[in-house]
């Protein structure tokens, strides 16, 4: 049994054996790292008030805008790279080495913006600390992709674990003892450091030995790949980013705190899709001489993603008012509304997610390059008309309305210029199973008596309903296509 345990959780046997392993593994790095960060959040909006941690907010999402260029899509492009050709990890070091420089450069940037976007020396200040750590995260997970290419998320889920642990630990202890934003920032700053020690000794002894080379024709191949990834990426961080910095730029500080404690808990509903679509990733890069294969794996991952996104988003609608006060207090209410329209866009990009990856393998990222500032254009035209009527909420429909363009657009694009199969007739089977059953699920979670029975019971006990529904309606259309073939 231990062998058989062991042989399933650190081998890769089979291709499907190696997906369960690295969804496995992902979702525990997945599901403790965010948990963790989202009881530290939760601490901080109620010891600090939704005032302060609006202002905390606000300085990482202006730092935010700047993410793309720590990386400029490379990233992604390696993870493809490394997973396709295992001599191509030759070209790390050179890749280590750009890095810092682009590190470097976006700290400035930061720094001199840093100027324009504030007055108040005190979140100026926070947004260099939080800039810092934001260039320190960057590089430990640069040394996370050998892992995900390798398809060995188990390292990757380890690291992740820690440097979650250590974030939470230095945050709660500072929050609890030494309570302000400034403090807080450093407690970010100082775990973010000790992980990257840690990483860096780790990689460089048991994984790949560091170093640095200056290589401009690597630098020169891989930036030529990226491009249109980290141009894309701009568009993404704006939209991503310019709600809450629009927020804090019109005085709105304390509804920036709201907004992004909804936010908060749309990360974590978004955990499963997520590290789904980082477990397929590479196999899907790595099965691209093999059509059939590569049909079959992407299948998987489309209905995987139906199978959750249905319930997420009808279950958190329906439970949003509890599970704001649970998570946030009385105070934070306001929120409510915010999550409950937020909740559509999880949807959007849970179903988003396998159509980008499917473009990304076909290496069609330039030709769906305009898609990007597209979505840019539409949220930042819809949240100067929205917010300062709307607020929060019209942030909210803003960041909805642009992920449904975006999704429109992939989706048309998906089906042009792949020779994957997007729609098919299981697809279809698969979301009417996923809606009757959250149907089934809606109507137990909505009754009454369940008012009383704590929300996370009530969450728990909706999914295995859910999930005891959509067996059974899988088990019936089972029957229902070999009934005919039997008889004949």
């Amino acid at each position: 049994m231990i062998a058989t345990i062991t042989s399933l959780l650190f081998t890769n046997t089979t291709v499907r054996q190696t997906i369960v392993k690295n969804t496995f593994w992902l979702g525990v790095m997945e599901g403790v790292n965010k948990l963790l960060k989202l009881l530290l959040i939760i601490y901080v909006a109620r010891i600090l008030g939704a005032g302060e941690y609006g202002t905390f907010t606000f300085a990482l999402a202006f730092i935010g805008l700047f993410s793309i260029f720590f990386h400029l899509g490379l990233h992604q492009i390696i993870v493809k790279e490394f997973s396709s050709d295992r001599q191509k990890e030759n070209d790390f070091s050179a890749l280590l080495s750009l890095e810092i420089l682009l590190s470097l450069g976006t700290l400035l940037l930061i720094f001199f913006g840093s100027f324009f976007i504030t007055s108040d020396f005190l979140t100026r200040k926070i947004i260099w600390i939080l800039a810092l750590y934001a260039a320190l995260d960057n590089f430990f997970a640069l040394t996370n992709l050998f892992f995900r290419a390798r398809q060995r998320m188990e390292f990757e889920a380890l690291t992740k674990i820690i440097q979650a642990a250590l974030v939470t630990s230095f945050g709660l202890f500072v929050v609890f003892n030494f309570p302000s934003i400034e403090n807080l920032s450093y407690s970010y700053l100082c775990a973010s450091f000790a992980v990257l020690v840690l990483a860096m000794v780790f990689f460089h002894t048991r994984v790949y030995r560091l170093s640095l080379c200056w290589n401009g024709k690597v630098w020169g191949k891989f930036l030529g790949m990226s491009w249109p990834l980290a141009l894309g990426g701009v568009f993404l961080t704006i939209y991503g980013n310019t709600d809450s910095v629009m927020l804090g730029l019109l005085g709105q500080v304390t509804e920036t705190g709201w907004y992004n404690a909804a936010f908060k808990v749309i990360g974590v509903s978004t955990i499963p899709a997520s590290l789904i679509g980082l477990s397929f990733f590479p196999a899907l890069s790595s099965a691209l001489s093999d059509p059939q294969k590569l049909q079959r794996i992407w299948n998987y991952q489309m209905k995987a993603m139906i199978f959750l996104v249905v319930p997420i988003v009808v279950g958190g609608i329906t439970l949003a008012p509890r599970i704001i006060s649970f998570m946030y207090g009385a105070d934070f209410s306001p929120a409510t509304l915010a999550f409950q329209i937020l909740l559509v866009s999880v949807g959007l990009m849970i179903l988003y997610s396998p159509l980008a990856q499917a473009l990304l393998i076909f290496n069609q990222q330039k030709k769906t390059l305009w898609i990007a500032p597209v979505g840019a254009g539409v949220n930042v035209l819809l949240n100067l008309i929205l917010i300062p009527t709307y607020s929060l909420y019209g942030a909210a429909i803003s960041t909805v309305f642009t992920y449904a363009v975006i999704f429109f657009l992939v989706f048309l694009y998906a089906v042009k210029l792949t020779p994957i199969k997007i729609l098919n007739y299981s697809f279809v089977l698969a979301f009417v199973g996923a809606l009757t059953s959250s149907f089934a699920m809606y109507l137990f979670i909505s009754q009454p008596p369940i008012s009383s029975v704590p929300v996370y019971a009530v969450v728990c006990f909706g999914a295995i309903i859910y999930c005891i529904c959509y067996l059974g309606y899988e088990r019936v259309i089972r029957k229902l296509r070999f009934t005919p073939s039997s008889t004949s």
